[in-house]
């Protein structure tokens, strides 16, 4: 087994939270499996998490594993893995991947300065990948270097929008031992997986049964969804032979979450076919141990990522989750009346659903992890005040997750300067762009013409705006270094 670095400098958190909370908030969330340890009358179990990732993605139609395909630059699970490292109370995350990437993971995990991650070698099939990461966390495998868990969870490589409370409901679902959990989604019905369809189905469905549970209490948990799909069963001529009533059935989704000596156990017991076979850890369970397992209503972020065109599905979910808040920076602070005033509140008042705030305190903006400045350069037509900025980028390390957008945005007088002088200046935004490039930001220009009539001016901005909010939603590498004229 393999552990990863141990980690250095980079952001307070393991990565940032894109729908997540810091300071109090973020200790809140952090106590918060500690909160129903003591509302349950126990203490909080220790949870580990492991991700099986040694697929191919034959599926996707890729030379390169879909787990390593590239969203914003940065591989797939490398968003999961953060989505994992944020949630303070998983002590230990395991990952299994196949022997000839191994070097790649160890890479992936440096580079963007992932921790409590451990690294395990992949079997030929999904559930003899998983069966190696719970080996590792065994206590009587020889050469442990990894205390045994009471909970784990087993999540997808390519799932990279998993929430907390997801985690949190079947974690504690897992360890409710037959009684109702205080933080799960209740279900109408009891719903147990049906062998048969298992064998026979073009997918994977949960069928509400009237028969009497196992009686060993809930001892695992997994996330389900609605069938989006009716689901049939083909003949062996290629016929329909029946469908299934969609209402009556869910889709399995991942995470899913065990007591760790249950699930450990099922997979001892589990035969050849199970491990060659299978995909389904919740059935394995059920077969084996003979517990029963709630079911956890499971929000739409769930999905995985499967085909080519979810890996653009994906990076549009991360490009509009980190659009929802611009910051903008200027050098003037007592001339109220300045344009660059009055481009903030056109930007605030144009940019729906988008914060917009003001860059006084920027060490505090960039801890609350903002990924979008407007840097308006009003008492200089050179880049001083966006140099100043790229240097404070640079020593947070805010990029090395995803890449922060500057605009550098230069009101110009063209009565009081020569234009050919002035756009000498503002040219050297290419250099600049290039350099910053390396540290994974993207820099443009935008010039304004000043002054000019109120009319005039104020279609400008509004022409501004819409160029400013572009470049953050689309961050298209191509107009990088790039002059935009408004």
């Amino acid at each position: 087994m393999e552990l990863g670095p141990p980690g250095g400098s980079g952001p307070a958190e393991p990565g940032p939270r894109l729908r997540g909370l810091r300071g109090a908030d973020a200790a809140a969330s952090a106590s918060s499996l500690s909160r129903f340890g003591a509302e349950a009358g126990c203490r909080a179990p220790a949870v580990a998490a492991v991700l099986p990732a040694g697929g191919s993605g034959e599926r996707m139609g890729v030379p390169t594993p879909k787990q390593f395909c590239p969203i914003l630059e940065r591989p797939l699970i490398s968003y999961t893995l953060q989505a994992l490292e944020r949630v303070s109370w998983i002590k230990d995350i395991i990952v299994a991947v196949t022997r000839e990437n191994m070097e790649t993971m160890k890479g992936i995990i440096q580079r963007y300065q992932h921790k409590r991650i451990s690294l395990v070698e992949a079997g030929v099939t999904r559930h003899r990948s998983i069966f190696n990461g719970l080996k590792a966390l065994a206590e009587d495998q020889p050469n442990c270097r990894l205390s045994k868990p009471e909970v784990v969870i087993i999540h997808d490589a390519v799932r990279p929008f998993v929430e907390e409370d997801v985690l949190l409901k079947v974690v504690t679902a897992a360890q409710e031992h037959g009684e109702i959990a205080p933080y799960f989604i209740p279900l109408q019905h009891e719903l147990l997986y049906n062998s048969d369809v298992y064998e026979n189905s073009i997918a994977h469905v949960w069928q509400d049964s009237e028969q009497e549970s196992f009686g060993h209490g809930i001892k695992a948990s997994g996330a389900i969804r609605p069938l989006v799909s009716t689901v049939i069963s083909p003949s062996a001529d290629s016929c329909l032979d029946h469908s299934l009533e969609r209402a009556r059935y869910r889709a399995s989704e991942m995470p899913q979450a065990f007591l760790f000596d249950v699930i450990y156990d099922a997979y001892q017991q589990c035969s050849d076919y199970d491990l060659e076979f299978g995909t389904e850890c919740l059935h394995l369970a059920l077969k084996y141990s003979h517990i029963k397992a709630k079911l956890v209503e499971g929000s739409p972020d769930l999905w995985k990522v499967t085909y080519k065109r979810d890996l653009y599905a994906a990076e549009s979910i991360i490009k509009e989750r980190i659009s929802q808040k611009v910051c903008v920076v200027m050098d003037t602070k007592e001339d109220e009346e300045h344009v660059g005033h009055c481009l903030e509140e056109m930007l605030k008042t144009e940019l729906n659903h988008v914060k917009v705030t003001s860059g006084q305190d920027l060490q505090q903006i960039i801890l609350e992890q903002c990924y979008n400045f407007v840097c308006v350069n009003v008492m200089t037509s050179d880049f001083e005040e966006t140099q100043r900025l790229l240097n404070m980028l640079e020593e947070s390390n805010l990029s090395i997750l995803y890449p922060v957008v500057v605009i550098s945005v230069h009101f110009l007088d063209y009565e009081s300067v020569p234009l050919g002088q002035k756009m000498e200046k503002v040219m050297q935004i290419r250099e600049f762009a290039k350099e910053a490039k390396k540290r994974n930001i993207l820099l443009s220009g935008l010039l304004i013409y000043f002054p000019q009539e109120e009319q005039k001016l104020r279609e400008s901005l509004r022409q501004g705006t819409t160029i400013i909010s572009a470049l953050i939603k689309e961050r298209n590498s191509g107009l990088i270094g790039q002059l935009l004229v408004a």
